[in-house]
């Protein structure tokens, strides 16, 4: 047994070593996330206690985003494509400032309205971190170990889900193939930073479904039906998307005029569609969705608009939570169409539109699981196969490649 060991040991000492350097990593990452992520939380209740005071002033809050990116960000300003830039191996550094720039940026655009998630910042501050680890630590050739580590620990530690976090990670850079070489010092960074992040105090979001989980013939054709419209409307959303920013580029050219221009005009419309009812992260939605409260027809499309409009001016944050809460109002409002309860079609939406948009398979159908239960797993597994498929290939990450 012992010869054993110290030979899987010298097979594998590198990747073993850097596992072990990951709880460290996993840990700093993890307490970064928790800060981050209860103030962001705070902030949330707060502008949803004075709406009216806050988010009219979106515009002033971007213009201020805009010119600390101008003036200290550098590269940092390409954001989530930087991190993406580094791990294919054209991008040689990833500034440590992005976190604190990132985090500021993010906290301001929650506070003031904006339509935004927090996935990109948590997924910015593991790269970047676990990247500078990488750095100064002797380890030849495992850049893109570290990036992906880090990315794992970033929305494990945001997100309490540290299976879906290691698979989201493996699987991002290039959809259609898995970075198995980093899978084990993800899953020590991930389970780390869950775990961490708990501990803090950041509260991880579950939801126990209470219908049956039999899976009848009926029942599959209708999540086939279902992971083709959570599919297109991720695809369609990341399309969007892109067309949006280039767009906006195209047209006002100056990011701080851009973000003061379309700020201003965010403000008028989150305040006329029900006082703010579309903004910040979209949780409002999510846990109406799924306990029965009054979800309009059209939330998760304003919610899809307004989460565009808000990335393409330039503010800070993610897409993903956006996505969750777009989903989840969609499956809603598509549960009474194909005759399912409100709460599975929420379910599933919630992880379908994230497939979709991300164009990644395992993590959504984990996501799925970590948050709703595992016994769930086959209904999240037939719908985000179908999403995969007809989403077309898009991405909400230009640079993702496509193997």
């Amino acid at each position: 047994m012992t010869d054993i060991l110290i030979s899987i040991y010298k097979k594998y000492k590198s990747i073993i070593l850097i596992s072990i350097t990951a709880i460290p990593i996993g840990a700093a990452i993890g307490a970064i996330d928790a800060l981050f992520g209860i103030v962001l939380l705070k902030i949330t209740d707060f502008r949803g206690a004075h709406p009216l005071y806050l988010i009219p002033f979106l515009a002033v809050a971007g213009v201020l985003i805009a010119f600390v990116y101008k003036k200290y960000g550098g590269k940092c300003s390409k954001g989530m494509n930087l991190i993406f830039e580094a791990g294919h191996g054209d991008e040689d550094d990833i500034p440590l400032r992005l976190i604190p720039l990132i985090i500021s940026g993010t906290w301001l655009t929650h506070l003031f309205g904006g339509s935004a998630g927090r996935e990109g910042v948590a997924v910015q501050i593991g790269a970047a971190f676990s990247h500078f680890a990488g750095k100064i630590l002797p380890f030849k050739n495992s850049r893109d170990i570290f990036i992906i580590t880090g990315i794992a620990a970033g929305f494990s530690g945001l997100f309490g889900t540290p299976i879906a976090a290691v698979l989201f990670a493996i699987e991002l850079l290039t959809a259609g193939s898995i970075k198995y070489n980093a899978l084990l010092p993800a899953f020590t960074a991930a389970f780390t930073a869950s775990t961490t992040a708990g501990l803090l105090g950041l509260e991880k979001f579950t939801f126990a479904l209470s219908v049956p989980t039999e899976l009848s013939f009926t029942l599959f054709i209708k999540l086939i039906a279902l992971g083709m419209l959570f599919g297109i409307t991720g695809g369609a959303f990341a399309h969007c998307l892109k067309s949006a920013k280039k767009l906006a580029g195209n047209k006002l050219k100056n990011p701080i005029v851009r973000i003061a221009v379309m700020g201003a005009v965010l403000s008028i419309l989150f305040i006329l569609l029900h006082k703010g009812r579309y903004s910040g992260l979209g949780t409002n939605l999510i846990n109406m969705g799924l306990k029965g409260g009054e979800i309009y027809p059209y939330d998760w499309l304003l919610k899809f608009i307004l989460t565009i409009l808000t990335l393409a001016a330039g503010f800070q944050g993610g897409e993903v939570t956006p996505l969750f809460s777009i989903g989840t109002a969609l499956g809603v409002t598509l549960s009474g169409i194909f005759n399912v309860p409100f709460e599975l079609a929420a379910a599933l939406g919630y992880a379908g539109v994230f497939c979709g948009a991300t164009n990644t398979f395992f993590a959504p159908v984990f996501i799925g699981a970590e948050v709703f239960g595992y016994s769930y797993m086959p209904h999240f597994f037939i719908v985000c196969t179908i999403a995969y498929v007809f989403n077309m290939n898009k991405s909400i990450y230009s640079l993702q490649k496509i193997n």
